[in-house]
């Protein structure tokens, strides 16, 4: 299966031949997040399929927000393949401030979720990760977020 960007499949590539061959690689190996509680922000989100089960999925990437292991990403998927599935993915919406009626809604409602700020804890046990969101959070400065949506009311979000 190929990608095309666009439809120019005559673009000639060749001149670069020497440049990539000659290129070095630059190996980066990143120590993973430790476990703990992280501020991040909603970078992506996206529905899509397992890999491995073809079940529906939300796929999470949470930015951290500093200070320690600022900018690095965290993922968090949502497999929705059972009732105790869909709870919790119901649970992590409504803590992103996103109340809907149905679960059907939520393809159109994706964009909602961008840039909302979160404090998660990150667990690993034997050679899995887990992230689990704990509460939403105000963003301030260039971390923060645009004005929310008329969908819900931010106040109704204010725990206290």
């Amino acid at each position: 299966m190929t990608m095309s960007w666009n439809n120019d499949d005559t673009m000639d590539l060749a001149q670069f031949d020497d440049d990539f061959v000659s290129a070095d690689v630059e190996e980066k190996d990143f120590e993973p997040v430790p476990d703990g509680k992280y501020q991040v922000k909603v970078d992506r989100v996206e529905l899509t399929r397992s890999e491995t089960s073809g079940n529906p999925m939300l796929k999470w990437a949470l930015k951290i927000l500093g200070p320690k292991h600022k900018g690095r990403l965290l993922w968090r998927n949502n497999v929705i393949a059972s009732k105790d599935n869909v709870k919790w993915l119901k649970q992590d919406l409504y803590t992103c401030g996103l109340q809907m009626e149905k679960l059907s809604d939520l393809p159109g409602k994706l964009e909602s979720l961008l840039d909302v700020g979160l404090e998660v804890t990150k667990r690993t046990k034997n050679e899995f990760e887990n992230i689990y969101f704990n509460r939403r959070i105000a963003l301030s400065g260039e971390d923060a977020s645009p004005e929310p949506s008329a969908d819900h009311d931010v106040n109704d979000m204010i725990p206290f």
